[in-house]
């Protein structure tokens, strides 16, 4: 008898024991009721590429799933007993999961520029407090003296750094940041780096400071570099692509 319930045990909690849900539908009945990341993971596995680019088309028909989350994140307030990574990965979910409710919301369109003040409106919901995108990344992560944020929020735009097809969480922070960034410094559609010359995103020219609180700009660029390259390369930017990150059907 023992034998037959412990395998009657296996067998009910294996499907548990997986990956995790590809879809909506594969999610547990009760963990959709669970105030956690699994609703914006869902929609960012189904909806986002490997190269952070977005069908938004597709996504607009889950609005309500997006808006859901927002609502979620609405009511949690990060407060001083929560981790340093626990406060960074609630804000880049925000800003990210925001922004592409920004654009969800107002396709289609071609840039987010498109936009009236989309960075300065006030629209985002923190427990009341009403805040805008700008407040999230210059007030709040900005303030938090980690540059790597840079590399992790989401413009909606081809030459920001991709929106990673997964929610940031407390427990992974530390290797998410560490992989945006060596991802964005290394993309060679983003950062033309040679021993001669450097064209660097205008990341690091909009935010430069924030990159150089424990050495120069080249320094930091080491960090994530196969090859070091010289303090005294000549260095330059590239433009910035505003045009929207969708997928190409």
């Amino acid at each position: 008898m023992l034998p037959n319930l412990l395998m009657y045990l296996v067998i009910l909690l294996l499907p548990f024991y997986n990956e995790g849900p590809n879809t909506w539908e594969e999610l547990p009945i009760y963990k959709q009721q669970v105030t956690n990341e699994d609703q914006w993971n869902l929609l960012l596995k189904q909806y986002v590429d490997a190269e952070g680019n977005v069908d938004y088309k597709a996504l607009k028909n889950k609005e309500g799933k997006l808006d859901a989350y927002l609502e979620d994140l609405a009511q949690r307030v990060p407060d001083k007993n929560w981790t340093k990574a626990k406060t960074i990965a609630f804000y880049i979910n925000l800003y990210n999961a925001a922004t592409v409710k920004l654009i969800v919301k107002n396709y289609p369109l071609n840039s987010i520029g498109d936009l009236k003040n989309p960075w300065k409106k006030k629209w985002i919901n923190q427990n009341g407090k009403i805040l805008s995108l700008s407040e999230i990344e210059h007030s709040i992560l900005r303030n938090m003296e980690e540059p790597r944020i840079h590399f992790a929020i989401n413009c909606a735009s081809i030459s920001c750094p991709k929106l990673l097809n997964e929610a940031f969480e407390e427990a992974t922070l530390e290797k998410q940041l560490d992989k945006a960034a060596k991802d964005f410094i290394r993309d060679s559609s983003k950062n033309i780096i040679s021993k001669d010359e450097i064209r660097l995103s205008k990341i690091f020219d909009w935010y430069k400071k924030d990159f150089e609180t424990d050495g120069s700009l080249i320094d930091y660029l080491n960090t994530y570099l196969e090859s070091p390259i010289n303090q005294e390369v000549k260095k330059g930017y590239l433009k910035y692509n505003w045009n929207l990150n969708e997928t190409k059907s």
